[in-house]
C-alpha cells in the first residue's frame, strides 16, 4: 500500500521579494531528505502584499517551481499571485516534475485584508491524483468553511497552505485537527512565521494530523523544514473500523 513523503517547508518570507523568496528556500531545501510533496506557505514569493501585480503563468516564480520540482523529483505546491486577462489570483500551484501543472484559485477571500478589492475568487475545488493518493490542496481562509472541505470520499489528504496570523493561532490550531477528525483524512498544513511591513506577526505552528485528529508535527514559531511518511494502509484501516464516510451528508456548494 502507498506511502507518501512529505516535505513542510515552514519558513519567513521577504516583502514583495520573489528573487530573495525563492533563493531562501530553494537554499532550505538544498538540505532536505528526499521527498514526494513538497508544500510552500501562502503567497510564498511576494507575501501578504496585495497589491502587488502578480506574474502570469509562464512568469518568473511559476519557472522556478517547474525547476525546482524537476530538480528534486517531487510535486511542489504553493500560492502565488497570478494576473489573467487582468484579474489577480491567489492561486494555489500544484507543479509536477515533468513540468505539467493543476491549480485552484482561492474561493474565500479575507476581507479584513481586503482581498476581494484586488482578487478574484475562484470557484471549484481541486482534487489531484498522486501516487495512489487523493489530495485537496486549499488556501488558508477557506479551513474557517466546513463545507468546502467537507469529504464525500474523494480525498485522502486535505492540504492548506497560509498567512495565518499569531494572534489567531488558537483557531488554526482546533480547526486543523476538527478537519481532520470530521473528513476523516491526513491535513498537511503549512504557514509562515515572522512578520510583515504592516507589523503582522506570524507563528508557524504548521501541522501534520492523522484521520484521527491525532498531531503526528506541530511546528513552533522558527523557521523548520521538516520531512514526514504516511502509510495509505493506515488511513484505509481507520476508515474501515470506523466506517462513518459511508453516512455523511450531501452538500451542493453554490
Amino acid at each position: 500500500m502507498a506511502k507518501l513523503r512529505i516535505t513542510i517547508v515552514q519558513s519567513h518570507i521577504y516583502w514583495d521579494s520573489p528573487a530573495k523568496n525563492m533563493n531562501h528556500i530553494e537554499a532550505k531545501l538544498s538540505n532536505a531528505k528526499q521527498s514526494d510533496l513538497i508544500i510552500l506557505p501562502e503567497l510564498f514569493n511576494t507575501a501578504f502584499n496585495v497589491t502587488n501585480d502578480g506574474e502570469n503563468m509562464s512568469g518568473e516564480t511559476v519557472q522556478w517551481m517547474s525547476s525546482l520540482a524537476s530538480k528534486l523529483d517531487a510535486l511542489i505546491i504553493g500560492s502565488l499571485i497570478i494576473n489573467e486577462k487582468g484579474k489577480k489570483y491567489n492561486r494555489l500551484i500544484c507543479m509536477n516534475p515533468d513540468g505539467s501543472h493543476q491549480y485552484y484559485d482561492k474561493r474565500h477571500l479575507f476581507d479584513l485584508m481586503n482581498e476581494s478589492s484586488y482578487f478574484t475568487a475562484g470557484k471549484d475545488r481541486l482534487i489531484i491524483n498522486f501516487k495512489g493518493w487523493k489530495l485537496c490542496p486549499l488556501i488558508c481562509y477557506d479551513l474557517r468553511f466546513p463545507v468546502f472541505s467537507r469529504n464525500n470520499e474523494e480525498f485522502d489528504i486535505l492540504i492548506y497552505v497560509a498567512n495565518w496570523p499569531a494572534s489567531r493561532i488558537n483557531h488554526w490550531n482546533k480547526l486543523l485537527v476538527a478537519r481532520a477528525i470530521e473528513n476523516q483524512c491526513f491535513v498537511a498544513a503549512v504557514n509562515r512565521v515572522g512578520s510583515d511591513i504592516n507589523g503582522v506577526e506570524f507563528s508557524g505552528h504548521s501541522s501534520l494530523i492523522d484521520y484521527n485528529g491525532d498531531i503526528i508535527y506541530r511546528g513552533n514559531n522558527n523557521e523548520q523544514l521538516k520531512t514526514f511518511t504516511i502509510n495509505k494502509a493506515d488511513l484505509n484501516s481507520g476508515r474501515s473500523k470506523l466506517p462513518f464516510l459511508k453516512d455523511v451528508d450531501s452538500f451542493v456548494i453554490n
